[in-house]
């Protein structure tokens, strides 16, 4: 195989490379100074949204892997920010490409690349966790509008949130699957309540959204009425894609390096000890195949199975990663919220922490082993426990 760059694609690469460089300024350790500015720059030259229709708020260029690939490579190996991944640009704007309306798309996508716009996912509901399609919020017709009634848990960000994307029941005598709508509300719509929850971060991570009466027009439906569970289907895959991204793994297993790189015990580099070098190996070994596991989806459409194993092996990973820093801390690595001596600002405890949530998120590890034994093996699906 040869992987030479042809001469088009060395230059583009030269030109990644010179507009990292050049704004070095603007980003720290994978975070850049302004995020909101940051990501319009990487929209404007084509770095984030690249194949995003201009109409829609995009950068509007052809698909091409290499080039994507390029971009991916070269922002990791500058320590560079790729940009805004959260629930409205990584989730929802990849829905509204594949099941939108016209008019939701030219609304909602420009603003959300921008970070003009924040979203939140209603789908859990204390009732309703992996058994997602048991879903109980309804939306009763009135007129144009639906009225919403009910309460979702696990909220993301619904504090910060002005938008969500909702699953609610419009169709209470149809099949558990068929009577769910996927609508978008307004979060400052009358008759919503956020509850914060704290986690074991010592931070709202997530919420309680309680609806009562909340009137919200039909035209905000998505993919249809009664097409909820498509759709959300749809932004799944988009959801366990964003989870397992095998680029934000590798520039975390890259922090880790530098970091191991740097700390000392007794003069000796943590990177120099045998046991630790030994798992940072493991790890780096795990996080290669999952990156090749990557470029295996891209280039081949029949890769069913191996798409299935992203969102498990990626979330497990970063929570490795984030475990193999903090014994790499010795007693540094229990230090949290404050301090003279805390590295990365908490970032490796939060991470920690936080990650083992994300592997209970977007489908537990549980469930996610079910579907490559079911769907990708082909072994007998787990038996139901008699009623």
């Amino acid at each position: 195989m040869d992987l030479t760059l042809t001469p088009e694609l060395a230059a583009f690469r030269d030109e990644v490379r010179a507009f990292l460089e050049a704004r070095r300024g603007d980003y720290e350790a994978g975070q850049a100074r302004d995020p909101l500015t940051w990501q319009r720059l990487l929209i404007e030259h084509g770095y984030a949204a690249r194949t995003i229709p201009r109409e829609y708020g995009g950068y509007g260029a052809e698909p091409d892997i290499l080039k994507g690939r390029i971009i991916a490579e070269e922002f990791i190996r500058a320590g560079a920010p790729r940009g805004i991944a959260n629930q409205g640009v990584s989730m929802l704007v990849p829905t509204l490409l594949e099941v939108g309306s016209e008019e939701q798309k030219r609304r909602w996508i420009g603003p959300t690349l921008r970070g003009e716009v924040v979203w939140c996912q209603g789908y859990s509901e204390p009732g309703a966790g992996s058994d997602l399609a048991s879903l109980q919020t309804k939306a009763v017709e009135d007129g144009d509008d639906f009225v919403i009634s009910g309460s979702k848990i696990w909220t993301s960000t619904a504090q910060q949130a002005q938008m969500m994307f909702c699953l609610v029941r419009t169709e209470p005598d149809a099949a558990k699957h068929e009577g769910i709508s996927y609508v978008l509300i307004p979060m400052d719509t009358p008759g919503i309540e956020v509850r914060p929850l704290i986690t074991m971060t010592g931070h709202a991570e997530f919420n309680e959204v309680f609806f009562t009466d909340v009137r919200v027009p039909q035209s905000n439906v998505v993919g249809g009425r009664g097409r909820g569970w498509f759709v959300a289907n749809t932004t799944l895959k988009h959801e366990r894609g964003m989870l397992g991204d095998p680029n934000a793994t590798e520039a975390r297993l890259n922090a880790l390096i530098q970091l191991m790189a740097e700390e000392t015990v007794d003069g000796q580099r943590i990177i120099d000890n045998p046991v630790f070098r030994d798992r940072l190996m493991q790890l780096q070994a795990r996080v290669f195949a999952m990156k090749f596991n990557g470029l295996r989806i891209l280039t081949d459409e029949t890769a069913g199975l191996a798409r299935l194993v992203v969102k498990l092996q990626g979330c497990e990973l970063n929570h490795q990663v984030a475990a193999l820093a903090i014994d790499a801390l010795g007693e540094l690595g229990v230090l949290y919220h404050d301090g003279p001596h805390l590295r990365a600002k908490g970032g490796w405890q939060r991470n920690y922490m936080f990650d083992l949530g994300l592997i209970i998120g977007g489908g537990t590890a549980q469930i996610q082993k079910n579907i490559i034994s079911e769907r990708g093996l082909g072994m007998p699906r787990e038996p139901k426990a008699a009623a």
